[in-house]
């Protein structure tokens, strides 16, 4: 448990501690960091990636902090390798080992609806939920590149309202599937039966997309069902958060944008007649942590030195679907074709177009704000200010949490975790304790 501040010049709880409501942080874990270029340093984690003690130390430091969870994305496609690591250890199997060294930290993992079966997902994760004790998430994706589409039998990505479709579908037979072993199906009576027949049901599932006689092969598991995580910023992505998701990740630049997003999901979950406050939002956060603002803008410029701009700028044409290798460097951002004519995902290019309309950076200031997080918030500063603005947001409808995004591991996780966790502890906004021993359990904690 991270220890409470021994400062004794605490600022009044705002209204948020007041009414009991409490902070949601997730660690979204990724190769060295969520800095392009944090494998370059000499201290970088970049000959581990394939060792799962790495992972395990980072769940285990995240568990300090009493994280609600730790979270990994996925890829099916590798991409120029010699711009620094993705993707390494296959995720699911790499969560059911970190399950085994910690004891109370949810584990989610992304699951594409377009590569994967509901079955084989289903069994996947209850597999990994009885493992963890009821610790398991699912990040509902469509996927999006053709890349990845190419490994898996099609030419190209299906169009978004087919992915969409078909995710839907998707998760209603998972969630059948899980349902198909009733709680008290497995008797284990050793002079009588191992299961009672009448307690586990077909799904007998014929859609559009799939086929599935079921039942599953995984008993029920211990929260029922894995926590639904969603990320969608298309107006498709959004729907379907409102109608399945328990947690929504998020793509936020400023508060404004946060408030924006979190009012429009909080309807299409209304919409979708269920309760919005039981649904957590949580943009993504990066943050450079110091004792002073000086030691954090430092922390800060010392991975962006590392930055080669050429991968910088093969970076930015994935993010824009444009080739940006001949742009000026030390001129403005070439104009960007509006939102609603762009066909690739639109949540990281809206957060692209509001860093320019805001900023009018150049285009080498650009690349150094995308360096880590590709355009999420990012808070730079001391403990106090950093939590003054992590406030701010929680308090003023931008956000239920945050999907920390370190862009140094594990280096940024520990300065959240040694730092900024107590003192949000300290304004009564973060648990200091766990309360509950499944991620749903966390979620639900007012």
């Amino acid at each position: 448990m991270a220890a409470p501040s021994e400062h004794d010049d605490a600022a009044a709880p705002g209204p948020a501690a007041r009414s009991g409501r409490r902070l949601h942080l997730n660690a979204f874990l990724f190769g060295t960091g969520h800095h392009q270029a944090s494998w370059r340093a000499p201290d970088s984690a970049v000959d581990r990636l394939t060792d799962i003690t790495y992972y395990e130390e980072l769940a285990q430091l995240a568990e300090r902090g009493l994280f609600d969870a730790v979270f990994f994305a996925d890829g099916h496609s590798v991409g120029n390798v010699a711009g620094g690591p993705a993707w390494s250890l296959e995720p699911l199997t790499t969560l059911s080992a970190m399950a085994r060294a910690t004891e109370r930290i949810g584990l989610v993992c992304t699951v594409s609806s377009t590569f994967f079966t509901p079955f084989h997902a289903a069994r996947m994760l209850a597999s990994l939920d009885h493992i963890s004790g009821g610790r398991a998430g699912w990040n509902v994706v469509t996927s999006m590149w053709d890349a990845e589409a190419r490994n898996h039998g099609y030419t190209a990505m299906p169009p978004k309202e087919e992915r969409y479709e078909r995710a839907r579908e998707f998760v209603d037979v998972a969630r059948a599937l899980w349902a198909s072993w009733d709680e008290d199906a497995v008797l284990a009576d050793r002079a009588g039966q191992w299961g009672d027949p009448e307690k586990v049901h077909p799904v007998d599932h014929e859609g559009r997309y799939f086929l599935v006689d079921g039942p599953l092969t995984v008993p029920r598991c211990p929260q029922g069902e894995p926590v639904l995580f969603q990320a969608g910023a298309s107006g498709p992505g959004k729907a379907l958060a409102g109608e399945v998701a328990e947690g929504i990740y998020a793509v936020a630049y400023d508060l404004p944008a946060a408030q924006e997003y979190y009012r429009a999901v909080k309807a299409e979950v209304a919409r979708a007649g269920r309760d919005p406050d039981g649904v957590v939002v949580m943009p993504g956060l990066v943050t450079y942590v110091g004792r002073t603002h000086e030691e954090a803008l430092e922390k800060q410029a010392g991975v962006d030195r590392l930055l080669p701009v050429e991968q910088s700028l093969a970076q930015l044409s994935t993010f824009v679907q444009q080739d940006c290798s001949q742009w000026d460097l030390d001129a403005p951002v070439p104009e960007l074709p509006p939102l609603e004519e762009f066909t690739g995902p639109q949540g990281r290019y809206g957060t692209i177009l509001r860093i320019i309309e805001a900023e009018n950076p150049t285009v080498r200031q650009l690349l150094a704000r995308l360096a880590a997080g590709g355009g999420h918030c990012t808070m730079v500063g001391t403990p106090e200010s950093i939590a003054d603005q992590i406030q701010e947001w929680f308090e003023n409808e931008g956000a239920d949490g945050f999907n920390l995004m370190p862009p140094v591991q594990p280096d940024s996780l520990q300065d959240v975790v040694d730092l900024v966790v107590p003192e949000l502890q300290r304004r009564g906004l973060f648990r200091t304790e766990y309360t509950a021993t499944t991620l749903r359990g966390h979620l639900a904690e007012a």
